[in-house]
This record gives structure tokens, C-alpha cells and sequence, in this order.
């Protein structure tokens, strides 16, 4: 039988025990994946014990009250606290979501974090996003055209207006694609759910007139095909979206257009 092992470097080890303030009654233990490169050690997991009384309701809440009183250094990214700006994606329980939607009420007994899977970590829960983006700019996301531009807006009907709807709210905080296996094997080759998902969204828009050379860019056994149909991307998704229906959307219409 065959056994894989992470390297040693890569294992995760017991990390430091922060204690709840005297007197706090009602507490929960919340574990957190704690890695720098400076240190040259390995990652460890810190557990920190946090007065629930006297913290916010969601994930975040819980990591800005851990960073503001307990230990500074703790880093993560996060700006809007909204739902809106990607940037807190982290691994919660062993669901890729974001912290500040995520309610810790909705949690059971110690709570989990670590960065998103599989990309390089930055420290602690700040992941390396720089390839993701860079696939996304492959696909060109922004409005193309070869007729000369009208005197005001380009319009759109109702109807096409709609079928940008589940599209066009994707936020790239990179959940549904780092819970993808098919990713996890073929980073540098296949786009992904998150960028395939905004590549059907230019694709699909009446106002583009691209959609031809959008198509061709995706001619390719691994940047759409590799797609296995999985799911792991819409169940994580947490603007609860369908990247999975989208990636089917461009396989039709890549074999339609062959037809």
C-alpha cells in the first residue's frame, strides 16, 4: 500500500495555548493556522481561548478581538466586513468561506481556521493570490468591442440584461476555486470555477462582441475541460452562486459552435 506524507517542513505542530481572561464565563476555543517565514519553523496550530461575551457575532469579529487583545501579530486579510470585497476567504470548520459572513453561532465546539487550500501561504491566514489574479486577467473581464463606440451607453434588453444575473455578483474571493479538486491538480493549466464563471459572464453578455475569440481562448483540453463536474464550487460558494452550471453553459456552447 502506498503512504503519502508531507515533507517535514510542511507538518503542522502544536502551537501556543492563549488563555481566556480571568473571570470570562463563556468562552470557546478557537484554533488558528499560524505560519511565518521568518521564523523558519514550521506552521503550527495556536488555540485562543475568547470571551464570547464580549465579541462580535461572526468569524471575523472573533479574529479582529484576537489580534486587538491577545496577540498582535496574528495576521489576515479583511476590508468591507460585508460580504462584498473577498478579501477575509479563509478555511472554517473545513469549508472554504468568509469570515465575515460566516456567524460563529452557526459553528460547533472549537472553531477551525486556516488559509484557503492549496495556494501558497503569504503568513498566517494570508494566502498567495497572485497566480489566481493573473488567470482571471487572462480571460480579459472587461467589456470588448469592434464597432465604434455609440454616442452614450451601449444598451441592453431586459431579458439579456438578466441572463448576467448569479454571474456578475462573484467577488473573487477565490473559495469555490480552492476547494476544486480538478484545480488542486492542474493549477497552472486549468482557469478554474471562479475564473470560468467570469469568463461565461463576458461570454454571455449581449453588449460584448468577442465572443468568438472569448471561446477560443478556452479551446484547450485543460483551461474548461478539465472541469469533472464535481460540485465542490457551488456547495462552498459563499454569495451562494453556481460556477458548476456556468462551466457547463461554456462546454455547450463550445461543442455547439463545432456542430
Amino acid at each position: 500500500m502506498v503512504e503519502f506524507t508531507l515533507p517535514k517542513p510542511s507538518r503542522v505542530k502544536k502551537g501556543k495555548l492563549w488563555k481566556a481572561p480571568k473571570g470570562a464565563k463563556n468562552t470557546r476555543r478557537i484554533h488558528v493556522y499560524r505560519w511565518n517565514e521568518d521564523d523558519g519553523g514550521n506552521p503550527k496550530m495556536d488555540i485562543f481561548e475568547v470571551d464570547m461575551d464580549t465579541c462580535g457575532p461572526m468569524v471575523l469579529d472573533a479574529l479582529i478581538k484576537i489580534k486587538s487583545e491577545i496577540d498582535p501579530t496574528l495576521t489576515f486579510r479583511r476590508s468591507c466586513r460585508e460580504g462584498v470585497c473577498g478579501s477575509c476567504s479563509m478555511n472554517v470548520d473545513g469549508l472554504n468561506t468568509l469570515a465575515c459572513t460566516k456567524a460563529i453561532s452557526d459553528t460547533k465546539g472549537d472553531i477551525k481556521i486556516t488559509p484557503l487550500p492549496h495556494l501558497e501561504v503569504i503568513k498566517d491566514l494570508v494566502p498567495d493570490m497572485t497566480h489566481f489574479f493573473a488567470q482571471y486577467q487572462s480571460i480579459k473581464p472587461w467589456l470588448q468591442t469592434s464597432t465604434p463606440a455609440p454616442e452614450k451607453e451601449r444598451l441592453q434588453s431586459p431579458e439579456d440584461r438578466a441572463k448576467l444575473d448569479g454571474l456578475y455578483e462573484c467577488i473573487l474571493c477565490a473559495c469555490c476555486t480552492t476547494s476544486c479538486p480538478s484545480y488542486w491538480w492542474n493549477p497552472e493549466k486549468y482557469l478554474g470555477p471562479a475564473i470560468l464563471l467570469q469568463a461565461y459572464r463576458w461570454v454571455i453578455d449581449s453588449r460584448d462582441e468577442m465572443t468568438g475569440e472569448r471561446l477560443d481562448n478556452l479551446e484547450d483540453p485543460f483551461r474548461l475541460f478539465r472541469c469533472h463536474t464535481i460540485y465542490n464550487c457551488t456547495d462552498t460558494c459563499p454569495k451562494d452562486l453556481n460556477p458548476a452550471k456556468a462551466i457547463g453553459e461554456l462546454k455547450q456552447m463550445m461543442v455547439e459552435r463545432q456542430v
